[in-house]
């Protein structure tokens, strides 16, 4: 497989000034140079990333994932190595880069297009889809500087896209679209995907890394720490990224949270209430989540998520969303979520729950994949792979005049 990106020992440093000369006066009166330390925001990193993969790149704020996306991009230049990128690129780094504040989003599309290397004609005959997919027909005359965030970033990842694209750069931008841009970017990423387009995706969301991405290469103050399927980076980053995290009792899966309030013990129950590991597809399942809070919450949330093994996320409810938030908690007690219908299909799953405050801001407990269950061929039955069934009823009609 060809490398559409490659990444060999790059280091890059700042310097960080501890003071600076407010004038040419102060400078020559000091007759000496500026103190600063040197910062090495990338630390001798190399990597592949495939023609035709979507690679995330995650880690903490300030451990390089920027740094490494604008080097791609040839906006900045690596103090120590080389990175080579085989075809056309286009980058969405910062909001709104490129635009001019005083232009009209129309007049916008045509600077920053151009900057990305469409010409005239070509940008005249892919504007109408251009402002569409940002859905900006009304404020397309309007000068950006009057633009929401959202706004800004919807043209400059639409204009972005259509530059038709080998290699597609995005930073963390996406996170202040709307529910209804960020699936039409999903799709948009899929369809890129499909026509063989290399994505590299620096992002905190991590469910949004987990489920995009072929690859993730995790980054730690500038160190490359791992690099390998998503799923399993996503799975060791969350493992260690929290400082309140803690082992979990059976040694599977992680940790984390404030503490005020714990998930003591996860259960599968089966249809008659008995604690089970094993159950089949169209089976009644409870999960059950037994906790313990010393002082009062208010307001909160418990949650819980299902993976499969490898990483995919296939549902996350909550009590927010069940519309049955209790306004306090104190003490012991469980919180049961009832499956009448269970329509896994066959399978191992592993189960997390959380428990945070109803903004989801901050997080009491959260046991991530705590405690694993499997799933057999039951009813309906589906033979051909998947992770849910339908539940559907087929039918076949006979049309008049079409023989059998």
């Amino acid at each position: 497989m060809t490398s559409a990106i490659t990444v060999d020992h790059v280091s890059k440093r700042y310097r960080l000034y501890h003071e600076r000369n407010q004038s040419l006066k102060a400078a020559l009166l000091r007759r000496r140079r500026m103190k600063y330390e040197e910062f090495w925001a990338l630390k001798d990193v190399s990597l592949e990333i495939p023609t035709g993969e979507t690679f995330g790149l995650i880690g903490e704020n300030g451990s390089g994932k920027s740094t490494l996306l604008k080097c791609m991009a040839k906006i900045l230049r690596p103090d120590h190595g080389s990175i080579a990128v085989e075809g056309k690129v286009s980058a969405l780094l910062e909001l709104g880069a490129g635009f001019h504040p005083e232009l009209s989003g129309r007049e916008n599309i045509f600077l920053n297009g151009s900057i990305l290397g469409l010409s005239q004609r070509e940008l005249e005959r892919r504007f109408d889809e251009i402002v569409a997919f940002a859905g900006l027909e009304r404020f397309i005359d309007t000068p950006v500087k009057n633009y929401s965030s959202g706004m800004y970033v919807r043209l400059g990842f639409s204009v972005a896209i259509n530059v038709d694209p080998d290699v597609l750069l995005v930073d963390e931008v996406l996170a202040v679209g709307d529910e209804q841009f960020q699936r039409k970017c999903n799709e948009k990423f899929a369809d890129l995907k499909a026509a063989g387009k290399t994505l590299v995706i620096v992002s905190h969301g991590l469910s949004a890394v987990r489920n995009l991405c072929d690859q993730v290469a995790w980054l730690e103050h500038g160190v490359l720490k791992r690099v390998g399927g998503a799923g399993d980076v996503v799975d060791a980053y969350v493992g260690v990224a929290h400082q309140d995290r803690e082992s979990s009792p059976d040694g599977h899966g992680s940790r984390w949270g404030s503490g005020e309030a714990r998930i003591e013990r996860i259960e599968v129950l089966d249809g008659r209430g008995m604690p089970t590991t094993k159950v089949r597809t169209g089976d009644s399942v409870s999960f059950r989540f037994h906790y313990n809070t010393p002082d009062v919450l208010e307001r909160p949330v418990f949650g819980m998520a299902i993976f499969t093994l490898e990483g995919t996320l296939v549902t996350g409810p909550n009590l927010r969303d069940g519309g049955t938030v209790p306004e306090r908690l104190q003490g012991s007690g469980y919180v049961d979520l009832e499956v009448p219908r269970l329509l896994l299909l066959p399978g191992t799953y592993d189960v997390s729950a959380s428990l945070t405050d109803y903004s989801f801001l901050h997080s009491y407990d959260h046991r991530h994949r705590a405690t694993r269950f499997d799933v057999e061929m039951g009813m309906p039955r589906e033979t051909q792979g998947g992770l849910v069934s339908m539940d559907g009823t087929w039918s076949v009609q006979s049309l008049e005049g079409i023989k059998q």
